[in-house]
């Protein structure tokens, strides 16, 4: 069976999504994990550290302006990341639900001070359906980069009405901002919920929104 955008779309809506087991493997396999990552979007945590980074605006925060240069970077290997799940095939169908509005990025953005050019350093994407998020993967070319892109998408889906942020797994990354692991059926039990509700994902988030959710957020 040919994998197709709208066949990625019916697979997130039962639970189950495709990886590949490297870079070079063409051969996609669908996951159904049985214990599923989750970030509770009403129990978000946010060090203090990281709170006070997002506050300064170290870095420029914006989403779906560099879509493909995020799954790229995203399926890059790395010196502490030797092999990836994100094959070429992956990566055009994400394309693919990019642009039928499914698909979105959150990146981080710095200027050199010595050019002024603009280079992405970090950011993150995912597929929304429904009132449902599910996280792909992240990238970070500076500290902290990835973070602040996950502490804006959190907002974003606060702010935007969403119930389901779906992590997949549970890392020691995203541990620390009060991912949990559900069983495989209480899982499906909350995307069915989602999955009935409409959200938006915003664009744009003003300050004064960003630190009303940070606000939100318990600290530590």
């Amino acid at each position: 069976m040919q994998l197709t955008p709208e066949l990625l779309l019916r697979a997130y809506a039962v639970g189950i999504f495709p990886m590949a087991e490297s870079r070079d493997d063409p051969e996609i396999h669908w996951i159904d994990p049985e214990m599923r990552g989750l970030l509770p979007l009403d129990q978000v945590h946010v060090p203090r550290k990281l709170r006070r980074k997002v506050l300064r605006g170290l870095f420029e925060v914006r989403t779906n302006t560099a879509f493909h240069e995020v799954i790229r970077a995203c399926a890059e290997r790395a010196s502490n990341r030797p092999e990836t799940w994100i094959n070429p095939t992956i990566e055009t169908l994400y394309g693919e639900l990019h642009r039928m509005g499914f698909g979105h990025s959150v990146e981080t953005w710095m200027r050199d001070p010595d050019s002024g050019e603009e280079r992405l350093v970090g950011g993150l994407y995912g597929v929304a359906l429904g009132a449902a998020f599910f996280g792909e993967s992240m990238f970070s070319r500076e500290t902290d980069a990835s973070k602040v892109a996950l502490v804006h998408l959190v907002a974003r889906l606060r702010k935007g009405g969403f119930s389901l942020l779906d992590t997949q797994f549970t890392t020691p990354h995203l541990r620390q901002f009060g991912t949990i692991e559900v069983p495989r059926g209480h899982y499906r039990a909350l995307l069915s919920k989602a999955l009935m509700r409409q959200a938006v994902f915003p664009r744009q988030l003003a300050r004064e929104e960003l630190e009303a959710q940070l606000r939100a957020m318990s600290a530590g």
